[in-house]
């Protein structure tokens, strides 16, 4: 009898509650340079959502779920930095494999050890935050000194961005509700509310426009504001959020129109050390068994989730 997972999944593009099917699959095989893991952890992000609606659009059947915790149970070809048993966190394979991180099993081609006294859940809300945060910081330019205004600092990718610029050497002005305002504070943020009158309350701090501006608040309209507290420079902004329509017309930059081929040095190892240290972090907004994706849905849909969502195939939930 053929050994099967669970698995999350969709045959067709459209609406996430629309297409995604869990379903009993065979079990995967890793492939030369790819690790097969048993998942302990797997992140959901809108990232997901978007690949449901078609966005890098490939062969389906096709999974859901980057980030990913988990024990090796067989390696591919080629693989000689882990074996079955060791502890990892990273990446899955879902742009090949047809199924991803939501999974009881997955096949991984990206990981690096988990340090220890890291636990495995806060290890899978790594790599996706880590990875954005870092790219972006270096599309605008990370420079000791120098004063970055970092919108939306409540988001997974702008907690992990403000982490990031303090220990580079940045002085870091962030923008968030209550729910981490003086999290971010305790880390070394210079922190205001955003909404009306925000342009004048980073001025009250920064005394002189900011060097540098990274919007990642996932609801946009900010850009003009955002533009001004640059000195009204849009090349002195840069969006990863919910703003391309807006920063199109404000000349601002964003995401998809970056130079791809300026890529940081991978730095997961690094921050997941320092995460096992306690000088790093992403909040958890809540844990869901594979079967409770659903709920996670509606909380990500709804703009609110102020933290990481992951599932737990095999562990224990907490919504």
């Amino acid at each position: 009898m053929t050994a099967t997972t669970r698995t999350l999944r969709f045959h067709e593009h459209g609406e996430p509650v629309e297409v995604l099917r869990l379903e009993n699959v065979p079990v995967p095989e890793p492939g030369p340079g790819r690790i097969r893991v048993a998942v302990h952890a797997c992140g959901l992000a809108p990232a997901d959502w978007a690949l449901c609606r078609g966005l890098f659009a490939g062969e389906l059947p096709r999974g859901i779920g980057i980030d990913v915790s988990g024990t090796v149970e067989a390696v591919g070809d080629g693989v000689t930095d882990v074996g079955a048993g060791d502890v990892v966190l990273g990446n899955a394979d879902w742009r090949a494999a047809p199924t991803a991180g939501a999974s009881d099993r997955a096949i991984m081609d990206r990981w690096t050890p988990v340090p220890d006294g890291l636990d495995l859940t806060q290890a899978a809300a790594l790599p996706m935050a880590v990875d954005t945060a870092l790219l972006h910081l270096t599309w605008l330019g990370i420079e000791p000194g120098k004063t970055i205004l970092i919108h939306g600092a409540g988001s997974t990718i702008g907690y992990a961005a403000v982490q990031i610029a303090l220990l580079r050497g940045m002085r870091v002005i962030a923008t968030a509700g209550e729910t981490y305002a003086q999290r971010l504070r305790d880390l070394g943020a210079e922190v205001t509310s955003y909404g009306d009158g925000m342009v004048e309350r980073v001025g009250a701090l920064s005394d002189a426009p900011v060097d540098l501006v990274l919007d990642t608040a996932p609801v946009g309209g900010a850009l003009p504001d955002l533009v001004r507290i640059a000195g009204g420079d849009p090349n002195r902004v840069l969006t990863c959020g919910g703003s391309l329509p807006e920063a199109a017309e404000l000349g601002v930059r964003d995401s998809f129109h970056e130079d791809r081929t300026r890529q940081p040095a991978d730095a997961l190892p690094e921050f997941s050390r320092l995460a096992a240290d306690g000088r790093f972090g992403i909040p958890i907004a809540g844990t869901f068994a594979l079967e409770d994706w659903k709920a996670a849905f509606e909380i990500s849909r709804s703009g609110h989730a102020r933290g990481k969502l992951l599932l737990l195939p095999g562990g224990v939930a907490t919504d």
